[in-house]
């Protein structure tokens, strides 16, 4: 971001008098990172802002953005003073963008939305300049940060969009106004709040509601909900999948413990592969291929920037445990789907030893917790994982269905407040050759297991 402070009054539509000649090269809602050039927005959250721009004024920002419902501030540094500054924040992200005006890529699914944004971003960077969504920045504040800090040469901007209610997605898709929007999948991640799978469904669609009329949809055409709605989206539809009937589909996949190899039936001549378990990515993959696809990138770029790739938060990762038994982690992200493509992927890799799995709750299910927890039984057998630790209140339904499966010496079950047992436990039974996989969603902080195991 460039620009100076009079040209900020003039996207926010204020007029200013003796306005300083300070110049802005990025945003800031965090007074902790900001530094200089900064302009700050002290956005409302579960403090309010305004309470930290001294903070970022010690810090270094150049400019401050002020409520009028506030106190008049201190001259200490320039300041513009709004009506709402979330509206200010959207109004000059908006401007930004326009201004930029670089191809839009927007993504969102149940899963595998931070993967495919770097995977994208990856293919598409062989022959653009592309800025992306840091992290998971993809709320109503993470997208026009997003848009607001990426760089005055960009030509492809990657945003993700993520979701916990109906509403939530059109917004930001009308901030964005994506020329490709990408749907990666249909889970039921946050079914607490939408109630059904078809509801997510719907939300998740309105990533199209703002797609240029010249845009591209691309979505797993697989899931029979996106198929049903995407028959009324009149821009270009490309879809990826396990099925032949799909536009892209793997034609061979060679599953790794760290590494995934596979062939589409567009390149059958090309192997590609990314530096990742699991057959559920390479979907993510083919996603980031179509992409690539219609943006007119080589094949064998294409190949050779996803075989370099790495992922912002890979949150299946593989690490040692201290007597060198290997451990998969995944401790800040559980869901159904999810877990369910772990536990595949986790059976189809050969190891030396014993696999023991520990599972935790998984959260914001609703009221159909108990079946979804329930559902993970059929994925799970002795012969496949010797021993299963569960963890959390709802664990107690998968526990109950697991009985007939396990002796109660290979069942073990533990509240969220046992975390020290199941430590305990662990280290004693733990051998050097076994393989390990804990997977919860992050409120039962199972964090804190792997810290004192590795």
């Amino acid at each position: 971001m460039k620009m100076k402070l009079r040209e900020v009054y003039s996207a926010l539509k204020i007029q200013g008098d003796n306005i300083a000649d300070v110049e802005i090269t990025g945003v800031c809602f965090d007074s902790r990172k900001a530094k200089k050039g900064d302009l700050f927005f002290p956005l409302q959250g579960q403090r309010d802002g305004h309470e930290f721009i001294n903070s970022a004024i010690a810090n270094g920002v150049s400019a401050t953005v002020w409520q009028s419902n506030h106190d008049i501030p201190n001259d200490k540094i320039p300041y513009v003073v709004v009506k709402n500054v979330s509206n200010a924040f959207e109004i000059l992200a908006k401007y930004y963008l326009n201004k930029v005006n670089p191809q839009v890529v927007a993504v969102t699914g149940s899963n595998g939305k931070t993967t495919t944004k770097d995977m994208i971003a990856k293919v598409l960077s062989t022959s653009n300049n592309v800025a992306k969504t840091p992290q998971n920045f993809n709320n109503e504040i993470g997208v026009p940060f997003t848009i607001l800090n990426m760089p005055t040469n960009t030509e492809v901007l990657v945003v993700e969009m993520g979701m916990d209610r109906p509403g939530q997605i059109d917004h930001l898709s009308d901030i964005a106004h994506p020329d490709i929007s990408v749907i990666t999948m249909i889970g039921e991640a946050h079914i607490e709040f939408f109630g059904t799978r078809d509801k997510i469904a719907d939300a998740k669609m309105e990533i199209t509601n703002h797609l240029q009329e010249d845009g591209s949809f691309v979505f797993n055409g697989d899931e029979p909900l996106l198929l049903e709605r995407a028959q009324k989206v009149e821009q270009d539809k490309l879809t990826f999948g396990n099925h032949s009937s799909n536009d892209l589909y793997a034609t061979k996949i060679e599953a790794g413990k760290t590494t995934t190899k596979f062939t589409t039936n567009l390149w059958p001549e090309l192997e590609f592969e990314i530096p990742m378990m699991g057959e559920y990515n390479v979907n993510n993959a083919l996603a980031a291929l179509l992409v690539g696809q219609i943006s007119h990138i080589k094949p064998e770029a294409m190949q050779k920037a996803l075989r370099e790739l790495f992922v912002t938060e890979n949150r299946t990762e593989w690490l040692k445990a201290k007597n060198g038994a290997d451990i998969l982690s995944d401790v800040y992200n559980s869901n159904p789907t999810a877990a369910i493509e772990v536990l595949n992927s986790l059976k189809d890799i050969k190891t030396a030893g014993r696999k023991l799995i520990v599972l935790g709750d998984m959260l914001e299910l609703g009221e159909a917790s108990e079946k979804l927890h329930e559902s993970l039984a059929d994925h799970i057998d002795a012969d496949s994982f010797e021993k299963v630790y569960l963890v959390g209140d709802y664990m107690k339904y998968l526990r109950d269905k697991l009985g007939d499966k396990y002796a109660a010496t290979d069942l073990l079950w533990y509240g969220k407040d046992q975390l020290p047992e199941l430590i305990t436990d662990l280290e004693k039974e733990l051998k050097p050759n076994d393989t390990l996989l804990l997977k919860a969603s992050h409120g039962i902080h199972l964090e804190n297991v792997l810290h004192e195991l590795v």
